[in-house]
């Protein structure tokens, strides 16, 4: 089987939010041309991959970071959004755009394991993850998160943000934190999980079929 570019770049452009987004799910070189930025603390150009996010909301960043990091990917990922309001639509709007341009460039679901699952820790918290690239979009997520805020970044946007992703990549996907004492231990950890499972299910096979017993997806 042909081996094919797993990239693609996005602009996603509302009243609320302006987004532009270059995705590579194999690593490697991704470009926004200079307005990634260069600096902050969710930057990182090793091992093959170049990671820069900035949306504005640290915590956020953070994440979607560790997501791209544990997942093998090269994303850059700038967002100007209406943060004086609060963190809703870019937090939001960030997820739903990451979800379609991962499915974009995973083009069809053919040759691919399909199905991933892993557990991930961060000290005291533990946390797994299943997903399927099932073409049917579905999100079962338990954070169990009780602090109202980490950094600026509210809670109730982290269980939000996940199933957004969910169903702009139209996958099915289970995350759940198993144990965990700290918030933010709590939401790394199942991030981590996410990545790892998602770098499974997308492995190639070296095989064409369509894996399903429907025959399509």
């Amino acid at each position: 089987m042909a081996t094919t570019v797993r990239a693609t770049k996005l602009v996603r452009d509302t009243n609320e939010t302006k987004i532009k987004l270059a995705l590579s799910l194999d690593g490697g070189d991704v470009s926004l041309d200079a307005e990634a930025g260069e600096s902050g603390h969710a930057n990182q150009n090793t091992g093959g991959q170049s990671i820069a996010v900035s949306s504005g909301i640290g915590f956020f960043d953070h994440m979607i970071h560790a997501l791209a990091k544990h997942a093998g990917w090269s994303l850059h990922l700038v967002c100007n959004g209406d943060l004086h309001i609060d963190d809703h639509h870019t937090a939001e709007d960030c997820a739903i755009a990451l979800g379609v341009a991962f499915k974009e460039a995973l083009g069809p679901i053919r040759g691919y394991k399909r199905f991933g699952y892993a557990y991930a820790p961060l000290d005291e918290a533990l946390s797994r993850a299943v997903v399927d690239l099932s073409n049917r979009p579905y999100a079962v997520v338990d954070l169990g998160l009780r602090r109202e805020k980490i950094g600026d970044l509210s809670t109730e946007m982290l269980p939000h943000c996940l199933k957004s992703f969910a169903q702009g990549a139209g996958i099915t996907m289970h995350v759940d934190v198993i144990r965990g004492d700290n918030d933010h231990h709590r939401a790394e950890s199942a991030f981590k999980a996410l990545a790892v499972a998602i770098r499974e299910a997308t492995t190639r096979t070296g095989k064409d079929d369509v894996p399903s017993t429907k025959g399509v997806l």
